[in-house]
């Protein structure tokens, strides 16, 4: 730092009024010095840049080192490493990576991680920077209007009906861009009657919701918002730039030492340093802080840690019960309509609306009717669902939505009996066996992020790594499930463990053809402001899209649980009620027993 000083009060002295002869600027270069003669004022200029390139180079050296962080001995075939420094990573855009990166792609997944990405693309939303609740979407002063049937005439069984929804601010003025969050039914709560609409936003502040008509007599059509497209704004952010709102904890134990710290997905830099407890099969990544006492191989347990929420006060007011969070938009004139038979030999008029297809099916007398060639059957007694599974080993994996059908038919067969395997009652894993009619159900919950208390480290299994240990056959019944837990995280997280799970089942059915694999997919929930930073359904409708297009093709079956909920006259609920749930078991009974209703 003298060699600075001096150079910089030489430069000054050559730019002065004292005509010296010149400043001798002393340079070390390797061994040996070379004299330099400055006489100009440009030395300065000089001299300033490359003070400023070296406090530079300085500067990121400092903060690229993690000088506090030591490589270990493998523990438990996991290396302690710095999320940051992970190689051979190509992250996507996202401010996010700023901190958190992903495992490496082939370019084959990759490729379609990218078409995957696009295929759920939100319109464009409002920047942050122009966020206001009174330009925001309003569902009090937004309408829907029924169209008339083209052709005219009266509604038929087999028409398609088309609703235009127009959308206007807490001011009273039309929206001009698109990005709502719309969710709408057609239904009749007499006739324990329903089908989910298809929403197709056009960009401009309207929306079109289309309906099957598939029951004769009344239909009432209720129309949702859920979240404006401002509030779509927020939820970006958070993703962007908070994925580890929701944060996790291990407990370390050593003899009588005990201690917890952090863990997730990706950790922020830390002078900390961190184990690596990443899957090596399944190269599914997870992270903990380091105990300060105890070593990685000290975990004994698992456990959601908390939420942090962080939003602005403005934010805020865009996530209201009753304002503009799953609140009803009203009918500018009629919301119901009347639907007769289908006369003998008219053909059905259907709106030109660009659709991808059409509803999976609907409720009639309270009944799930499947759409597409599939017939479920009914299945009402305790003894019509144990003929149906007799000889059958039925294997649950996923989260609590999943836990809830092993739930149903633990409470429904009485023959059936549950082994007290001392388990935590959200984790699992749960045993329960018929030995009479030799029917053997597990469930087992999926690897983090996994928002469930003490999970013991032995009982934290990969869905993927499960399913390489299934024989399968046609005696065996794999059902799947994996989304809510997901929601926090960028899409890429949850992409990357569908491509893990996919390929294990791809190896299943190749070894197995006949074993039979059913998913279950996401569904809409009720939501709070909580909820709804942690778990909203625009979160998890993009969760659902992903996880059908990259089952498409395969030999699976689909539980609809998404429009099984909005179809149903029943608030929305992260576990369905009761009568849905009667349904969806139906819905995977009917996989199994085909030919077998009961």
């Amino acid at each position: 730092m003298r060699m600075w000083a001096q150079l910089v009060k030489c430069c000054l002295k050559s730019c002065g009024t004292i005509r010296d002869k010149g400043c001798l600027l002393i340079m070390g270069v390797q061994n040996f010095f070379v004299p330099i003669r400055l006489k100009t004022c440009g030395c300065i200029l000089l001299v300033l840049a490359v003070f400023v390139l070296i406090l530079m180079v300085y500067v990121t050296d400092i903060l690229e080192t993690p000088t506090s962080f030591k490589f270990h001995n493998k523990v438990n075939n996991t290396k302690i490493i710095h999320p940051p420094t992970i190689s051979n990573v190509t992250p996507p855009a996202g401010v996010w990576y700023n901190f958190c990166k992903l495992k490496p792609l082939s370019p084959k997944e990759a490729f379609e991680e990218d078409l995957l990405l696009q295929s759920i693309a939100w319109p464009d939303t409002p920047p942050l920077q122009s966020l206001s609740l009174r330009k925001s979407s309003d569902p009090a002063h937004s309408t829907f209007t029924i169209l008339g049937r083209m052709g005219g005439g009266q509604w038929q069984i087999g028409d398609k009906m088309e609703v235009i929804i127009k959308m206007y601010d807490f001011q009273g003025r039309p929206k001009n861009c698109g990005g709502d969050v719309i969710v709408a039914r057609l239904h009749n709560p007499a006739l324990g009657a329903g089908v989910a609409g298809k929403v197709v936003d056009h960009l401009n502040g309207s929306y079109s919701a289309v309906f099957s008509l598939l029951w004769e007599g009344s239909a009432q059509v209720e129309v949702i918002l859920v979240h404006p497209s401002e509030a779509v704004t927020v939820l970006g952010r958070l993703t962007r730039e908070q994925p580890d709102r929701v944060f996790f904890e291990s407990q370390f134990r050593s003899g009588r030492v005990s201690e917890t710290t952090t863990c997730n997905v990706c950790l922020r830099p830390s002078r900390q340093p961190v184990c690596n407890y990443t899957e090596l099969h399944t190269g599914q990544q997870w992270f903990c802080y380091k105990p300060k006492k105890l070593s990685c191989d000290a975990r004994i347990s698992h456990s959601i840690g908390g939420f942090t929420q962080n939003i602005t006060a403005m934010e805020n007011k865009l996530f209201q019960s009753g304002v503009n969070l799953k609140v009803s938009i009203q009918a500018s004139g009629l919301a119901n309509i009347t639907v007769l038979q289908q006369k003998k030999g008219q053909i059905s008029r259907q709106p030109e609306v660009s659709l991808e297809s059409g509803p999976s099916g609907y409720y009639y007398q309270g009944v799930w009717r499947a759409l597409g060639g599939t017939t479920v059957w009914q299945f009402n007694t305790s003894s019509a669902i144990t003929q149906c599974l007799r000889g059958k080993v039925i294997k649950m994996y996923g989260d609590s939505t999943i836990r809830q059908l092993f739930e149903y038919f633990n409470g429904t067969l009485s023959g059936l009996k549950e082994f007290n395997l001392h388990s935590p009652k959200q984790s699992g894993p749960f045993i329960a066996l018929d030995y009479p009619n030799n029917i053997f159900l597990t469930y087992r919950c999926h690897g983090p992020p996994i928002r469930f208390m003490n999970v013991p480290i032995s009982e934290v299994h990969y869905i993927a790594n499960e399913l390489d240990n299934v024989i399968g056959g046609s005696n065996t019944v794999v059902v799947l499930g994996i989304w809510s837990h997901f929601s926090t995280f960028p899409i890429e997280v949850y992409i990357r463990r569908l491509q893990s799970i996919r390929s294990a089942v791809v190896r299943l059915l190749s070894r197995a053809p006949e074993t039979l694999v059913v998913i279950r997919t996401a569904n809409p929930k009720a939501l709070n402001l909580y909820e709804t930073l942690t778990n909203s359904d625009w979160y998890s409708l993009q969760r659902d899209k992903v996880l059908r297009a990259m089952f498409k093709g395969l030999n699976v079956h689909l539980v609809d649980a998404w429009e099984m909920v909005v179809a149903y006259n029943l608030p929305h609920s992260l576990h369905p009620q009761p009568p849905i749930i009667k349904n969806m078991i139906n819905v995977l009974l009917s996989y199994i027993c085909p030919q077998k209703g009961g």
